[in-house]
Formats: structure tokens, C-alpha cells, sequence
């Protein structure tokens, strides 16, 4: 790869907006360019995050989930005796290969999980 491939293939992963690849672009001290650059940005990066979103969903594809909640009932910590949890078991297809993924989230970490889920799932109905 060359330098500004490295560049862009960075602003796709972190969701750069032009004006932050604009900054980018200022701070590094590549003037030259600057608005060409910038309008081509403008003009492919719905297209290539798509097509990197695509990329990622094959590559690591769910292929199912099994969940359990449970409730702590003796620790050697009186504070979480009582605790809920949720134990997570993914299976995931990487390529030619299945991963067995476990996974053990609070309460509250679940909670946070599930928010984060809801904006994937909003981000990628922006494509569709």
C-alpha cells in the first residue's frame, strides 16, 4: 500500500467525516491536492464503507448463539452473591473455519452490548 491508501483505508475505518479528513490532510501537512482529494472522499466514502461493511460481515459471519442468564448464589464476595450474568456461546464462521466464541457479560454489560447492537443495526440500515 501506498502512504495515502494507508490514510484512507484508516478515515474508512474510524468513520472519518470529510471535515475530519480535511484536518487530517491540514495536520500532516499535505496541502497539495487538499480539495481534489477531499471531493473524491466525499464522493466514495458511502461506497466503500458499504463495501468494507460487506467484507467484514463475510468474513466473520454468525452462524448461531446460544444464552444463559444466571444468578451468582455463593462467591467469596458478599456483593455479588445475587448478581445476574449472562453467559454468551457465539459460533462464528471465519472463512473455512468455525470459532467457538464464550463470552460472560453483567447486567449492565449486557444492557451496554444490546445499545450497541441497536446502533450497529441503525448504521447498517443506512446502507440497505
Amino acid at each position: 500500500f501506498l502512504p495515502l491508501e494507508f490514510f484512507f483505508l484508516g478515515a474508512l475505518k474510524r468513520n472519518l467525516s470529510s471535515e475530519q479528513v480535511r484536518a487530517d490532510f491540514i495536520a500532516l501537512g499535505s496541502w497539495l491536492g487538499v480539495h481534489f482529494l477531499l471531493l473524491q472522499w466525499k464522493l466514495n466514502s458511502p461506497t466503500l464503507t458499504r463495501l468494507a461493511i460487506g467484507q467484514t460481515l463475510m468474513i466473520n459471519q454468525l452462524i448461531d448463539m446460544e444464552w444463559k442468564f444466571g444468578v451468582t448464589a455463593g462467591s467469596s464476595e458478599l456483593e455479588k452473591v445475587g448478581s445476574i450474568f449472562l453467559q454468551l456461546k457465539l459460533v462464528v464462521k471465519k472463512g473455512s473455519q468455525m470459532d467457538h466464541i464464550y463470552v460472560e457479560l453483567t447486567l449492565p454489560q449486557f444492557y451496554s452490548f444490546l445499545h450497541e447492537m441497536g446502533r450497529v443495526k441503525t448504521s447498517l440500515e443506512c446502507f440497505s
